[in-house]
């Protein structure tokens, strides 16, 4: 019987990021492709049933496939030099609670019981495509099925080019009803990303709720030119609109009870260290339990940006790429999950995830398995191997009990 770490001890090399710390493994690259690859022969070899669903999500059955199953599960891809656990965490434990269920006798799908599923969202992060949750969200319909397919990575490849090259036709990508009916409810195990477990010095919480949030991105152009000749008073450069919008997102996130601000990617383009920018493309990520807030403190970041811009002879240009409204998981489900893990507290996440994708549509739930530096979406992230290995026994007592 595998435990937890041992299942994670197998990928630890699995995109390491030499540069960056940590891994860096985004959808469909060689990393997360080899990560596939070795969840579906640990699900072959525990006899599941595995398949791969016309939007790239894997299901590895337990059970009969059959509509109103219980699925758990989480993501393989990861941030840019994130963190060994999340993700992996979610779905190590999946499997070695499907160790833990057999070694007590449960059979799922069997003596009344339902079925349970495995599952493996692609692109959760967003880190190639820039849509979080990309797979749930196809899933459930929740994006556009065209611009899924039109959305491209940095070196200007499609998703569709890219899901096309790994055995996913582009044209079936999109809403999946039938699919969506196989899941009767849905648990999501993860590293909690944050410090919540630490002060209550308890290894694992139920869920609450995911703060509201999105991404935006704004094109700052100004006039490229050379570093040398061009005097600082005939510059109109957007780098220095782009370090005043920075600014401006810290300074309007501060001033609101309980927002978050972050700009964690900008891109000057051509990039050149002696080229003064002709446009400069940044990224920023706007959280707050209301999403009427989320709202206005983008609308207040957006009119500084172009004050900003116009000062320095640039304009700006602010486009949605995505947002996900503040979720509430089912009270139901969340009742249930406290009853089977006694003591157990309830803890908001800041964090996305596909379980917050799944909510308005179907019971869903997560757990959280204490991280004891609180830090996440970086090499510093960590989990104990006991409750890395705990978290395979909470998961198995709670899919027992809800099986």
């Amino acid at each position: 019987m595998s435990t937890v770490t041992s299942l994670l001890g197998a990928i630890s090399d699995v995109g390491r990021d030499a540069k960056r710390g940590g891994y860096s493994r985004p959808v469909y690259s060689a990393a997360e492709l080899d990560l596939r690859s070795w969840f579906i022969a640990e699900a072959e070899r525990r006899q599941l049933e595995v398949q791969t669903d016309r939007n790239g999500i894997i299901w590895a059955w337990y059970g009969p496939e059959q509509d109103g199953s219980l699925v758990t599960g989480s993501h393989l891809d990861s941030v840019p030099g994130g963190g060994a656990f999340d993700g992996p965490l979610g779905v190590s434990a999946a499997l070695a609670a499907v160790d833990e269920l057999r070694a007590r006798g449960v059979q799922p799908g069997q003596h009344g019981k339902r079925s349970l599923a495995l599952t493996v969202f692609p692109e959760e992060e967003g880190s190639r495509f820039g849509i979080a949750c990309l797979g749930s969200r196809l899933l459930t319909g929740a994006i556009d099925a065209d611009r899924a397919r039109s959305l491209k990575d940095a070196e200007g490849k499609s998703f569709a080019e890219l899901s096309a090259r790994n055995g996913i036709a582009p044209e079936q990508l999109g809403a999946d009803p039938e699919g969506l009916a196989r899941i009767g409810q849905f648990l999501e195990l993860h590293v909690e990303q944050g410090r919540g477990l630490i002060d209550m010095a308890a290894p694992v919480a139920v869920a609450g709720s995911i703060l509201g949030h999105g991404r935006w991105k704004f094109t700052i152009s100004g006039q490229g030119n050379h570093a040398g000749t061009t005097l600082m008073a005939d510059r109109a450069d957007p780098m220095i609109a782009a370090a005043q919008i920075v600014l401006s997102a810290r300074k309007v996130a501060a001033a609101q009870n309980d927002a978050r601000a972050t700009v964690g990617r900008l891109q000057p383009i051509p990039g050149g260290t002696n080229v003064i920018a002709s446009r400069v493309e940044l990224w920023l990520d706007v959280r707050h339990p209301d999403d009427a807030v989320t709202a206005a403190v983008v609308q207040k970041i957006h009119g500084q940006a172009q004050i900003a811009a116009a000062n320095e002879g640039c304009t700006v240009t602010l486009t949605e790429e995505s947002f996900s409204s503040t979720t509430g998981f089912d009270s139901g489900l969340q009742a249930e999950l406290q009853r089977l893990l006694p003591g157990a507290p309830v803890l908001d996440s800041g964090a996305g995830h596909d379980a917050g994708i799944l909510a308005p549509y179907l019971p869903a739930g997560m757990l959280f398995i204490r991280n004891p530096t609180g830090i996440s979406h970086s090499p510093e992230e960590a989990v104990e191997d006991s409750d890395a290995d705990y978290a395979a026994v909470a998961l198995a007592d709670v899919l027992e009990g809800l099986l």
